[in-house]
């Protein structure tokens, strides 16, 4: 029962890095154009077509290197708890997962930043 359960928290752990990796491709590619259903929608991102296309080319950039740099620490923290309880699993496993989602919200600052200094509130190149 116990591997069953770690092996659980591991894929939950190394979800969130791979999933930035993923997208970090994705964004990288640029999802066409301004909509409300995928991509890195802010209301600076959307403001035109050239600075939604700044923003996933910045955010995808962070968000493929955050992704790869949080793999291996994550990975290692959940080999460390391999045979531990399952209270412990869980605890820590949710503290990784707290720090990864931290991670993400703040990769929102670099990226609204760069907008904030190449666009002005309309979207026109500065």
């Amino acid at each position: 029962m116990k591997i069953f359960f770690w092996i659980f928290t591991l894929v939950m752990v190394l979800l969130i890095p791979g999933t930035m990796m993923f997208f970090g491709n994705d964004f990288l590619r640029c999802p066409g154009t301004i909509n409300r259903v995928h991509g890195y929608r802010t209301r600076r991102s959307m403001a035109s077509q050239e600075a939604w296309n700044y923003a996933h080319n910045i955010c995808g950039r962070l968000w493929k290197k955050t992704g790869v740099r949080m793999l291996a620490p994550s990975l290692l923290a959940e080999l460390l708890l391999l045979g531990s309880s399952v209270e412990t699993m869980g605890m820590w496993s949710l503290g990784i997962v707290t720090i990864q989602v931290t991670v993400i919200f703040f990769t929102i600052i670099p990226v609204e930043r760069a907008l904030k200094q190449n666009f002005d509130q309309f979207g026109r190149k500065r």
